[in-house]
């Protein structure tokens, strides 16, 4: 186990375990934290896994650990690790069964006070439009033929169906498409709970959300955003749904026999992986891509039917109902990317798990608008709870191969919250407080509650005090759409 006494302090927001804490290490784990969120996360394994992966082969740098950590598959979510390309190893416990899963920003002109009497009205709509809940079907419905165009195209494709804008495109990570996907590399299995869930929800942590912007931080940055202080915005998190869950219960199956074949040893079985050059390496990565472009696509489509939502009842009621994309982000992603690592560019294969991408201004894959300022980070609180939009620093791609935190990160386990939380109880306090709630199912609204989770302003505070991100604005929720 590791102990806080092992740990060397760097600085009040950075901390790391030296390579010579255990043998089989690799490369020392670099931790974004202060010292309470350290001590919180001190009873679970979530820092025991960041060694752990430290052992993976390819490894370059550190392995980086975000202030949202808690204990996941085999890496600890908040986890950041890079392979060498394309000779270091891919672990699907390294992206994490809900592949792509990912937050999408939508902002208005509307004051909160010009909607504030429409609310009631607006959350039916959303919680009709955007279906939610464990196994539900989406909007969508697509037979495996066209099923391998989303894998192929991404949001390209719900570009072309009239789901999507260009701008939406333009300010989606990647544009919302990750080449290399290969839909002959997932199973039979995954396509089938695939193909009929195009633009729903999920359940869980997934929600939808109208946000008042409460303060904006960097009036520069927000203003390029959209993003104005007493005006609402719409969060919409969610990721791959049962396809990509299923895409990883297939590779992480696969894979084991691949450890054994390449001779691979490891502490943690969880950490399964594969050579990124070897043919189960190639195709487990053919096939997570074919899972981002898929959870680009539900997120897509979901903003799109979030945008009807709001015209079936603002319409006619304001003029400005209309919502525009401020960025999609990925946090749950494997991408191929090129760092400068001791002063020379290498390309390396950066592994993301509860981790979102944070680049820095200048960064070329950035719509032209956001290279001045960085691209847009979105962390997402828990339920109840402030949000955050922050940019990307020239420090995050110095310390942290261009990564920040994706949320607020669990403190409780959801059987422990649904024991120790009362459903019906939560849903009347935070109605009590303003908040419009839709909720499937109240033990999973319990999973959710505010105090299961880390302060998401502590978190924020971290990562912005270490310098690898920076405050732009502070939202709060008005309406929750929950499965």
């Amino acid at each position: 186990m590791v102990d806080i006494k092992d740990l060397k302090k760097i600085s009040e927001y950075e901390w790391e375990i030296p390579q010579t804490f255990r043998a089989d290490m690799r490369v020392p784990v670099r931790i974004f934290a202060s010292r309470q969120i350290i001590e919180a996360v001190m009873q679970d394994r979530s820092l025991e896994q960041a060694v752990n992966s430290a052992t993976l082969p390819g490894l370059v740098g550190h392995v980086v650990v975000m202030p949202d950590m808690h204990q996941g598959y085999g890496f600890p979510i908040g986890g950041v690790a890079a392979t060498q390309y394309p000779s270091g190893v891919i672990s699907p416990g390294g992206i994490g069964y809900d592949i792509n899963c990912g937050v999408r920003l939508l902002s208005s002109q509307m004051p909160l006070t010009q909607i504030e009497s429409h609310l009631d009205e607006l959350a039916t709509a959303l919680n009709y439009h955007c279906p939610s809940g464990v196994g539900t079907k989406g909007h969508i419905r697509v037979k495996i033929p066209e099923l391998d165009q989303v894998c192929r195209q991404g949001s390209g494709w719900a570009l072309r169906k009239g789901l999507a804008t260009q701008t939406d495109i333009n300010r989606t990570e990647e544009q919302g498409c990750l080449s290399g996907a290969d839909p002959s590399k997932v199973s039979k299995r995954a396509k089938e709970r695939g193909k009929a869930q195009i633009g729903s929800l999920g359940a869980g942590n997934h929600f939808i959300e109208v946000d008042l912007i409460e303060k904006v931080y960097d009036e520069r940055a927000a203003n390029v955003m959209g993003l104005r202080t007493g005006n609402v915005a719409v969060q919409i998190h969610c990721g791959s749904r049962g396809f990509g869950h299923q895409i990883c219960s297939d590779y992480v199956r696969e894979l084991q026999g691949a450890v054994r074949r390449y001779g691979i040893e490891l502490p943690d079985r969880e950490l399964v992986c594969a050579p990124l050059d070897s043919p189960e390496g190639e195709s487990y990565l053919a096939a997570m891509r074919c899972a981002a472009n898929y959870a680009f696509v539900n997120r897509q489509v979901l903003a799109h039917y979030a945008r009807k939502a709001f015209e079936q009842t603002l319409a006619g009621k304001v003029s400005n109902w209309h919502l525009q994309q401020v960025y999609d982000i990925a946090h749950n992603m494997g991408k191929i990317e090129t760092h400068e690592i001791q002063g020379k560019p290498v390309k390396l294969c950066v592994h993301r798990k509860g981790a979102t991408r944070a680049f820095g201004p200048g960064f070329m894959g950035l719509p032209a608008e956001y290279r001045p300022i960085g691209q847009p980070v979105l962390v997402p609180g828990s339920m109840g709870t402030a949000s955050w939009v922050l940019v990307g620093t020239e420090l995050s791609m110095q310390k942290s191969f261009g990564s920040s935190c994706h949320g607020a990160g669990r403190l409780m386990s959801r059987s422990k919250a649904k024991k120790q939380i009362w459903g019906e109880d939560l849903h009347k306090q935070l109605t009590e407080s303003g908040i419009h709630i839709r909720a499937g199912s109240m033990p999973g609204f319990a999973e959710e509650a505010p105090q299961a989770y880390k302060d998401v302003d502590e978190v924020v505070n971290a990562v912005t005090g270490a310098g690898i991100a920076k405050k732009v604005a502070r939202l709060k929720p008005v309406v929750v759409i929950k499965g």
